[in-house]
This record gives C-alpha cells, structure tokens and sequence, in this order.
C-alpha cells in the first residue's frame, strides 16, 4: 500500500487532489488540515466511492517536523496548504530528513524559483522535491514545451488565467491574490529580469479571451517570468495575467491596488475574509466557466512571423481541478515509479500536456490549437 500524505487536503485545491487520488487503487490517503472535523467529512465522502483507503488527520503544514513524517511513513506529501508567500521550506527539508518526496501547489515567484536550495539535500537523500505543481509554471511550461519546436525562435509568451465566477477560492487563496496587489515586480527581458517594472493588477486592460468573452487584465508576479527566459532561448517578453469573470470584481481589486501602490493600504490580505464572504454571497453572477489561454509569437524554422494560440476551457465548475492536477499526476508517476528524477526544482518538464489532458479527459475541460 502506497502511502500519501496531503496537508490542506480540504481546501479550495486539496479537495480536488483528494477527489482524484481517492479514485486509485493500493493509495492510502491521509487527508490532513487544522481541522480534524472537515478532514473527517471529506475522508467520509471519498471512502465512499473511491478505491483508496481515505483517513482523516488533524495536523498543522507549519508545525510537522521531520520525526512526526517517519512516523507516518509517507512515500509522497502534497503540500496544498498556502498562501504560499509567507512559508520557507522547513516543511520540504522536514521531507528530506524523512526521506519522503515533497511536491507543493506554489504560484509565489520567490518561493517556486528557490526551491533549488534544496536540490543538493534532496539529490543525497534520493528524493523529489517540486515546487510549483499547479496552473504556473507546470501547466504553462507544458503548453509551451509542447509547441516550442515550432519555432526559431519563441520570442514572445502571453498567459491569461480566467476562472469562472463559481469558484470559491478559499481563505488561503484570496490572501495571496490579495498579497501581490499594487506591489511592484520585475518582468521578463531576456535572459534576466530587468528592474521593476509592473505591480500587481496593474495596468488595466481589456482582452477578448478565446472561449470565454471580454475580460479586464491584471498582471501577476509568477514564477514563470524568472523561469520561462532560462528556458526557452530567444525569449524576449513573458507576460502573466488573470482575468476575474465578473468585472466589478476585477475592477474592485485593480481599485485596491492602487491603495495599497499609494501606501494607504499596507497589508490588503487583510480584507480576505470579508471580500470572500462578498464573493460567496455574489455567486450567482458570472458562470461555471473558467479557464486558461497561451499566446505564443517568434519565428518559424524559416524565418515567418509565427503565432500560435492555446486555450485550455472548463466548464460545469471544473475548472478548479486544472491547478489540482499537476500535483496529483506527480503523485502517481512517483508511486508507480515512472518518474525517476531526483533533487530540488521547480516543476518544469515533469510531465507532458499529453498526460495533464489524459488525466482530465473525464472532465468538461476542453483544449485547443489555434
């Protein structure tokens, strides 16, 4: 029996991985949070129709330590417990120094990007440690290796994530998208960052999003714009940025940006728990349709101007399992022994978009090639 241990396993995220990992056959799930009672209500739910043995756990992601892991002996921990922008790694060498393998669901550009502090540690223990295992950059980068090989070179890269407006986030959720309004971030040029300048949700921009209509911009500091120029030789501009469904709450957090750029708002993360419970109450606006499009330029291998564009779209509220399932292909291939690779590192190149769409074709997420 093949051990697994997720930390947030109730959450916006968590519950998704949970979902999934509970469908596998020889898993034993320890499905883990603050809050033994929630744990205990979704552990109940999955036995029911899954094929994993699902146990509930109250445990604390700030609070393990590495003789509280060898106790539980798992093989693989899933650290879907942010926000991400506050953590260090103490829970990834806690992993380390049990021998288990880390995999964590971080968008936060610092976080992601140091994750090879680890690497040495982790390559001498034999185990993975991946850091970003979500929409960006494991989703992203998938798209792009898929499709890099027609150009020469990829000059210019676009990402705009759209959820539909049925999604709740969470707690943790809002406070990291709250965490990055109006504050200022290098982007990418080149080979290296160059200084700051953008700042969270800023500038201002309407785009028509393939499959899902109008939608205001809002850039966001992601790990992508360090990692996509190491990446792919030639690139010159990596450009990130949500799209909320409903416009006033897009417009509402551009306006908090600039409150928080002016100084008038010092910690805006603050305000999660009441903008989430306006959010929840205002759920009926909007849609159960979200989703993901990629716009690729550069060159063809004959010198043309070429453009590609990938939308990646969900429906029926599924669009949440698309940052849940990095994580949970990861999972897999490290039980069954299918992915060997061993050390730190963000989570590029760990999986291929053949596989993320394998996992997901039972859902009502569709991709396609323009």
């Amino acid at each position: 029996m093949h051990r697994v241990l997720l930390l947030g396993g109730y959450g916006a995220f968590g519950a998704r991985i949970a979902e999934r990992l509970a469908r596998a056959p020889q898993i034993e799930l320890t499905l883990a949070g603050r809050s033994l009672e929630r744990a205990g209500e979704l552990a109940r739910r999955l036995s029911a129709g899954g094929q994993a043995a699902v146990v509930p756990a109250a445990l604390d992601a700030a609070r393990i330590d590495a003789d509280e892991l060898r106790q539980r002996r798992p093989q693989v921990l899933i650290n879907a417990s942010g926000p991400y922008q506050g953590q260090d790694y103490r829970l990834a060498r806690a992993c380390i120094a049990a021998g288990a393998h880390y995999v964590d669901l971080a968008d936060a550009r610092g976080f992601v990007t140091g994750i090879g502090a680890l690497d040495a540690d982790a390559r001498a223990a034999g185990v993975l440690v991946v850091s970003g295992a979500s929409t960006v950059p494991a989703l992203s980068a998938a798209v792009i290796d898929a499709c890099a090989h027609r150009f020469a070179p990829l000059i210019r890269i676009g990402i705009v994530i759209s959820p539909g407006n049925s999604f709740d986030p969470g707690l943790a959720t809002t406070q990291s998208i709250l965490s990055t309004l109006g504050r200022p971030f290098n982007v990418a040029r080149r080979a290296a960052p160059a200084t700051a300048a953008a700042y969270g949700w800023q500038p201002l921009r309407r785009r028509i999003v393939p499959g899902l209509g109008g939608r205001w911009l809002g850039a966001c500091d992601v790990p992508d714009l360090d990692l996509f120029p190491q990446r792919y030789p030639g690139l010159e501009t990596v450009e990130v940025d949500a799209a909320l469904e409903v416009g006033a709450f897009h417009l509402g957090l551009w306006g908090l940006s600039w409150l928080v750029r002016a100084g008038l708002v010092a910690k805006p993360e603050r305000l999660a728990r009441p903008l989430l419970a306006l959010k929840r109450r205002l759920r009926f606006l909007g849609s159960d349709r979200g989703g993901m499009a990629v716009m690729l330029e550069g060159r063809d291998p004959a010198g043309k101007p070429l453009r590609l564009d990938w939308r990646l779209i969900a429906r029926q509220g599924h669009g949440p399992y698309i940052p849940a399932t990095p994580a949970v292909l990861l999972a897999k291939r490290l039980l069954a022994g299918g992915l060997t690779a061993r050390g730190a590192m963000p989570c590029l190149g760990l999986f291929t978009l053949g596989e993320f769409l394998a996992e997901v074709a039972d859902l009502d997420i569709a991709a396609e090639l323009a």
